[in-house]
């Protein structure tokens, strides 16, 4: 059986995704892209590294599940569902089987090899990019990596951090910049970091959907564009729920919410480029930290609140709810070390920090936040 092979790489790190059908390799390659420089490579030269390998094979899939639940096992929640999971100590081996998703998992941690095996293309293929990031993240942060919650933008090398809980502005401070300013779009939730030897802090992009209100994608001036790409028969992100879809080709822009939660727009990392223009950044070094809050009417303006980076702009082990280290990827809490955190937030709080205010005039909010980073 003829296999696919894509390579992900970033800061030394690499893991290969391996599968007989050709849509799953393609869809890392397409969610990675430029971020995490994902190429193809012959099955044959995978000799070293992690190895992510992902099927489509339903027989397989019922004889893994099969297994899995005659075992002893315990019940978890992995990406949202149900999961049912055994772990063979002896064997250095865990075994774990989604029946909703339809997804069953064989993971030895310490050879660095994942199988991923399930009865439809699309879930193997989200499975296989989910869990290939959580292998590169694992050997990221026992690398000395940390993860923020941040978003990201870069311009000639310069790195400018806007941080904040949802709904303050982090993306929308950095899809302004970048598409206004020319900058390359790093992150738009999170971001890799880690001190370096110049004293500075070096910033690795965690690639990943972003979701895009629907007011803010018409401020950008990019629903129309997305309203011809779907007219064409392209398609954004599978997460997105249809009646956003018909909005968009509706031409609204007001937002939608269910529950008191905005439905949004989920753009696939590669569609920044190839749809609105917008070129992925892959490393940089941070030079600017921005802590907006969005303020309808207002005019930007800089604030002057002492804000800087504390223990809850970092990720961890905690806040991974949805993604629980369940495999043995990480085998570190998931937000990196204490110390690796401890070391950035010390870096970090020597650079300029902005607290801002923000409108909703996004072109205004651009030059403002160049004009106050330097980015201009």
């Amino acid at each position: 059986m003829n296999s696919h092979a894509v390579r992900l790489e970033s800061a030394g790190a690499a893991v290969t995704v391996v599968s007989a059908e050709q849509a799953v390799t393609d869809w890392s390659a397409r969610y990675f892209g430029p971020w995490w420089k994902a190429g193809k490579v012959s099955p044959q030269d995978v000799c070293a590294g992690p190895l992510v390998i992902a099927e489509v094979d339903p027989g397989r899939y019922a004889d893994e599940a099969l297994a899995v639940t005659q075992a002893p096992h315990r019940s978890v929640v992995y990406a949202k569902a149900q999961t049912l999971l055994t772990e063979d100590i002896t064997a250095r081996l865990i075994r774990a089987v989604s029946p909703e998703q339809a997804l069953a998992y064989r993971s030895e941690p310490e050879v660095g090899s994942l199988l991923i095996l399930g009865r439809g293309t699309e879930p193997v293929a989200t499975a296989a990019a989910r869990l290939a990031r959580e292998v590169m993240r694992g050997l990221l942060l026992r690398d000395g990596w940390a993860v923020l919650h941040a978003s990201a933008v870069v311009k000639d090398g310069r790195t400018v951090l806007t941080f904040g809980g949802k709904g303050a502005g982090k993306t929308t401070t950095a899809l302004a910049l970048a598409a206004r300013h020319g900058g390359g779009l790093l992150a738009n939730d999170r971001v890799f970091v880690r001190p370096n030897d110049g004293g500075g802090v070096d910033v690795l992009p965690w690639p990943s959907a972003a979701a895009l209100g629907l007011g803010l994608l018409h401020a950008l001036g990019w629903d129309e564009i997305a309203r011809e790409r779907l007219e064409a028969g392209e398609a954004l992100h599978p997460t997105q729920d249809r009646r956003v879809t018909e909005a968009l080709l509706a031409g609204r822009a007001e937002p939608l919410r269910e529950g008191g939660k905005e439905m949004k727009v989920q753009v696939f990392p590669d569609q920044f480029l190839t749809w609105f223009g917008v070129p992925l950044a892959t490393e940089g070094e941070a030079a600017a930290l921005v802590f907006p809050r969005i303020e309808p009417g207002a005019a930007p303006a800089v604030q002057e609140t002492g804000r800087t980076v504390d223990d809850g702009d970092f990720m961890s082990g905690r806040t991974e709810d949805r993604y629980p280290d369940i495999f043995g990827l990480a085998r570190v809490d998931g937000g990196g070390t204490e110390e690796a955190r401890h070391a950035v937030a010390q870096r970090l709080a020597e650079l300029p920090h902005h607290s801002v205010v923000l409108g909703w005039d996004v072109a205004a909010n651009a030059d403002f936040l160049a004009e106050v980073t330097g980015c201009a």
